[in-house]
């Protein structure tokens, strides 16, 4: 009834008690039946191998790893592959796996149990951080392979290390040479679009040519130059103009004063004009040396006026009277010619002149229209530019990933990057793997002794007798007024005596006393 009432210490007590033996036996019969049926599986043996993870040894700082997949991933598919048919079939066929009536029926059941055999383990240290555990780093990892045979487990543990080890280095150069090769192909394609941009700027350049957004400022300076030089060519203009007014002028007059010279013959005039010339000789000896050209000049002047007086004198003389010579004319003097030299060259400065400052307005002209740039050709230009400098760009991107990409490569050829290094070879087991008796004991104790307690349960649950006055008041839900004791024989006293009586062990002990001073 102790499913009707909460339950004490003593009933408790009194549970186990009355099934003492009912958790005893379970209990010592479970360990020893799991330790008698171990010996019913065939024992199998592991063999273990250890390998360390060894670090790139050149720096990262030079040289950047090709193979860019995490340590545990790649062993993850390290691991695919050792335990691919391609990996296992030749493995089964070498120590005929399939030929050991272990239950295998085919190549492919003795492929398949190969496969299950096979364990990866990441090795666990005390110094792994919980960076490196978080960026999924291992120092290294034990592969295990079980088999029935000792000696069939090692050298499959053996075999499956070194195709390990090969795996590993034949990936790892083919992501290299992939990786090169695909950079390679990327890196000729990116070189032909850059040169197609190339070659558009370029087109796009001479077509354009100053008219270009970057050849502003230059077109500003040169136009600034050449309005400098048209400026300057205009005042030299002006100042060929002026002397070429002031040596018309010039010769003008001294035109006039030589015709005048020439029809004026008499000796009046002549003798006038040797009192200038006299006054100018006076004049210029008072400032300059007699060996002055000026002053030699005057000189000869005065020389061949006094030549000419006393020919007009004599002539007069000859003609007996006063009458005027009729005017000769004679070449020019050099004076006139020079000034008639200097208007000459001055008509030719200005006509370069001229011609120089209509060529300039015509090239200002053409730096005002350059410097007028239309929208359509800077949106152009700088598309152009853009699309340049982005190939340029993506190509020398591309160019030092080669090169990087290269050096990887060479790296991992030279066997210089990260790789596995089998640190324990595969050992030969003395002891099975499986079964572990202890543990199979230790497993047969615990769920015998977890059977015993349910049983246990399970009877006391099932249990309807009475037993106690608390038994009494669950059951019928109304208080106790009376309790009769029970009336025994001696034969019952003596059973009850011994508590092997059908009510023996519910009773109390002080009622038991009593009944047994009443009999």
């Amino acid at each position: 009834m102790i499913a009707n009432r909460e339950l004490k210490l003593d009933d408790y007590l009194q549970i186990l008690k009355r099934g003492k033996w009912l958790l005893i036996v379970p209990t010592l019969l479970a360990p020893l039946a799991a330790f008698l049926v171990s010996f019913a599986f065939p024992p199998r043996y592991t063999s273990e191998a250890l390998l360390l993870v060894l670090q790139q040894q050149v720096p990262e700082g030079f040289v950047r790893p090709v193979v860019s997949q995490e340590l545990v991933e790649r062993i993850a598919t390290l691991q695919g592959r050792i335990e691919s048919r391609d990996t296992l079939l030749p493995l089964v066929e070498r120590y005929h796996l399939q030929d050991r009536g272990v239950g295998t029926s085919s190549v492919d059941d003795a492929v398949n149990d190969a496969r299950q055999n096979v364990d990866l383990t990441p090795v666990e240290t005390e110094f792994m951080t919980p960076v490196s555990a978080r960026n999924r780093q291992v120092p290294g990892f034990y592969i295990t392979y079980t088999d029935q045979d000792p000696r069939i487990a090692q050298q499959m543990c053996s075999e499956l290390t070194t195709a390990f080890i090969s795996e590993d280095l034949k990936m790892r150069g083919q992501m290299a040479q992939a990786a090169t090769q695909f950079l390679a192909g990327q890196l000729q394609e990116a070189r032909h679009s850059q040169e197609e941009k190339s070659v558009e700027l370029a087109t796009f350049k001479a077509k354009y040519f100053g008219q270009l957004p970057n050849q502003q400022e230059d077109n500003v300076r040169v136009l600034m130059t050449l309005n400098t030089r048209l400026e300057a060519l205009t005042q030299n203009l002006d100042r060929a103009q002026q002397e070429k007014s002031y040596a018309q002028s010039l010769l003008a007059d001294q035109l006039a004063t030589w015709k005048a010279s020439q029809a004026a013959t008499s000796p009046a005039a002549l003798q006038q004009q040797l009192v200038v010339l006299q006054a100018q000789l006076l004049s210029l000896q008072s400032r300059y040396t007699d060996e002055y050209p000026e002053v030699i000049r005057v000189k000869a002047d005065i020389a061949e006026v006094n030549q000419k007086l006393k020919e007009a004198n004599a002539a007069a003389v000859e003609a007996g009277g006063s009458q005027d010579l009729p005017v000769t004319l004679a070449l020019e003097p050099p004076e006139i010619q020079k000034l008639r030299a200097q208007v000459r060259q001055y008509d030719q400065m200005i006509q370069q002149t001229t011609a120089d400052q209509k060529k300039l307005a015509s090239e200002i002209q053409s730096y005002q229209q350059r410097l007028q740039v239309s929208p359509a050709v800077q949106e152009e230009y700088d598309r152009l530019s853009r699309d340049y400098e982005a190939a340029q760009k993506f190509y020398n991107d591309l160019l030092e990933k080669e090169k990087e990409s290269r050096m990887g490569a060479d790296v991992e050829l030279e066997q210089q990057g990260e790789q596995f290094r089998l640190s324990d070879p595969a050992t030969l087991p003395s002891d099975p793997s499986f079964p572990n008796r202890l543990m199979i004991t230790g497993g047969g104790l615990g769920a015998g002794a977890a059977l015993a307690f349910g049983l246990m349960v399970w009877f006391e649950f099932r249990d309807t007798a009475i037993r106690s006055e608390d038994d009494v008041t669950a059951c019928l839900e109304l208080p106790t007024l009376v309790a009769l004791p029970w009336l025994a024989d001696a034969e019952q006293l003596q059973l009850l005596g011994n508590g092997t009586g059908r009510y023996g062990n519910g009773l109390r002990p002080k009622r038991k006393e009593k009944m047994e001073a009443l009999g």
